[in-house]
């Protein structure tokens, strides 16, 4: 979603304008702060712009509004913590997932948490039992399965960790990320993003499971490094879809 304040209503309406008459979904409002920052003022703050960007979803008309559930260190905001596995971590970002959603009380909007390798959700399980325990219809799936990668047996067996994903989260997901993986072998195991097709991903299992779902649930191509590199992609994707028989309309 373009940048634009949530008291902005005319240039709110044009942009919802915009992308309806060149027929392009507005795939998610991203609204990527730490819902749990050590400091309680920012905290509140961040709470606040989430809030906001949950409302301004609903109306310009984004499938939803996403951030990560936060984290616990305290000096890179989305970076890895022990306690970003705890019990206590999951009490604290469905608290703040029912307050986002129950002081804007969205009607076609959802709100989402981004899967993290390293805090949850980490899984399809751990996001089910986010959903379960929100308990909010207004609560949905963003789905990121290269930031579920998190160790080699995921890297090799990605093909079941996708069908998973669509098996058990399938009926909640309302927008996906697009891209790829490489392993740069060296003495510890490191992942690398590239562009699309130049990866291990299996694009055809998530097309075709992306593509069964039904509705409209937008793939947003993600972290490429400029033109070249999205437009790179998105031939890539367009190619496959026409020789696995999936049709981007």
């Amino acid at each position: 979603c373009p940048e634009v304040a949530l008291n902005d209503k005319e240039r709110i309406r044009d942009i919802s304008r915009a992308f309806s008459k060149h027929d392009v979904v507005i795939a998610e409002v991203g609204r990527w702060c730490n819902l749990l920052d050590s400091d309680p003022a920012k905290r509140k703050a961040n709470l606040r712009r989430v809030t906001e960007g949950l409302a301004l979803a609903e109306t310009i008309g984004a499938r939803c509004c996403v951030d990560i559930a936060g984290s616990y260190n305290r000096k890179i905001w989305y970076g890895p913590h022990p306690d970003n596995l705890s019990r206590e971590f999951f009490d604290r970002v469905v608290e703040n997932a029912r307050r986002i959603i129950d002081d804007v009380k969205p009607k076609r909007a959802r709100f989402c948490y981004e899967m993290v390798g390293w805090s949850l959700p980490d899984s399809a399980d751990s996001y089910l039992r986010l959903i379960q325990a929100i308990d909010r219809e207004a609560f949905a799936v963003h789905l990121d399965p290269c930031n579920l990668i998190n160790s080699p047996a995921r890297f090799y067996r990605n093909t079941e960790l996708l069908n998973e994903c669509f098996d058990k989260l399938g009926k909640w997901i309302v927008s996906c990320h697009a891209k790829d993986l490489r392993w740069e072998v060296e003495m510890s195991v490191h992942f690398r993003e590239v562009t699309l097709g130049t990866g291990s991903l299996d694009y055809t299992t998530y097309l075709k499971r992306l593509a069964a779902l039904g509705g409209d649930v937008p793939l947003m191509i993600e972290h490429m490094k400029g033109p070249e590199e999205y437009d790179k992609s998105r031939r890539y994707l367009f190619d496959l879809g026409h020789k696995i028989g999936v049709n981007f309309g």
